[in-house]
């Protein structure tokens, strides 16, 4: 355990990287699906964290799949 501490300690930046880069993808994935309507996404990327690679999922891959479906509905 004191290892960790003094691990933490020499690379408090890095960790804060982290925590930014989580933070924002989060923020962007749940106002996404939140304006979308996408309940359970919601609810999902509110509970699980995986540092932020299922936000990006959502927001790159899974929110466009509903808006293409939503566009060839139109036509």
């Amino acid at each position: 355990m004191e290892l960790l501490n003094v691990w933490l300690a020499e690379h408090s930046f890095v960790m804060g990287l982290v925590f930014a880069w989580i933070l924002i993808w989060k923020g962007l994935a749940l106002w996404k699906s939140a304006r979308k309507n996408d309940m359970w996404w919601f609810v999902a990327l509110l509970v699980i964290n995986l540092f932020g690679i299922l936000e990006i999922f959502y927001y790159f891959v899974f929110s466009e799949r509903k808006s293409l479906k939503e566009k060839g509905e139109k036509n």
